[in-house]
């Protein structure tokens, strides 16, 4: 048994080929130690936990030898470095087979705060992703200390495959309220309601019975009903053929 400890800013693919293993085997002896964002669905490994694989230090170092066979003598013997629990391989193995939807890494960009803008603004209308985000990954504690010229590094959602959700919709009763996002809800616009997907997150739902598909937008929080995922607004619901039923199942994939 040969284990790892997870570190900030480790990846997949550099903790697979670490461990001279793949992603689906990693993944499979792990389940407690990875994760799935529930922004853009790609895994993730989990800070501070321990990834365990049933490769043996013989079959690690055969793997590390194939590549290269050092000339061994009785005056230079062959040294692997421990840290800890880790052993560390000049000699790299070959990289793993990982799916490359697996593989995608988030894309960041360099924002310089300019004059009246605020961190409210910057998640929800022009980036679409949570401001705790923005705040743990800056190392921000009072977003009013703000300065003009700061530069915040912000991490945006990917787009994700289709994955299956239940829906349902709301409408008359809710029409004119405020939402979420601040602005007044129109059921008949193209917006739905997710409790954990950033606001201003650009969708794609689809009924796959129907062949009816639209694109939409999050604004809004809920639903608040077990087994439910979204809330579609009255005029999407009318165009994804849910009316009738209240409930439907859809494929949802962000944008």
């Amino acid at each position: 048994m040969f284990e790892y400890h997870v570190q900030k800013g480790d990846t997949i693919a550099d903790v697979s080929r670490r461990l001279n293993t793949n992603w689906k085997t990693l993944k499979d002896q792990n389940p407690n130690s990875v994760g799935r964002s529930n922004v853009n669905g790609n895994w993730f490994l989990k800070e501070g936990s321990t990834i365990h694989t049933d490769n043996s230090f013989e079959q690690s170092l055969q793997a590390a030898g194939k590549q290269q066979k050092p000339e061994v003598t009785a005056s230079q013997p062959v040294i692997i470095p421990r840290t800890e629990n880790k052993i560390l391989f000049d000699i790299e193995p070959p990289p793993p087979t990982i799916p490359v939807a697996d593989n995608q890494q988030a894309k960041t960009i360099e924002h310089t705060l300019q004059a009246g803008e605020t961190l409210w603004e910057l998640a929800v209308r022009k980036y679409h992703v949570h401001i705790e985000d923005i705040m743990a990954q800056n190392g921000i504690t009072d977003p009013k200390a703000l300065q003009i010229g700061q530069k915040l590094q912000i991490d945006l959602p990917q787009p994700t495959e289709n994955e299956p959700v239940v829906a349902s919709w709301y409408g008359e009763a809710f029409h004119g309220r405020p939402m979420a996002n601040g602005d007044i809800y129109d059921m008949h616009a193209a917006t739905i309601a997710h409790k954990e997907m950033p606001l201003g997150t650009k969708v794609e739902l689809k009924n796959t019975e129907t062949g009816e598909m639209v694109r939409a937008v999050v604004t809004d929080r809920g639903p608040y009903v077990d087994g439910r995922d979204v809330d579609l607004s009255y005029g999407l619901a009318q165009k994804l053929s849910i009316i009738g039923p209240g409930v439907g199942d859809l494929v949802m994939r962000v944008l």
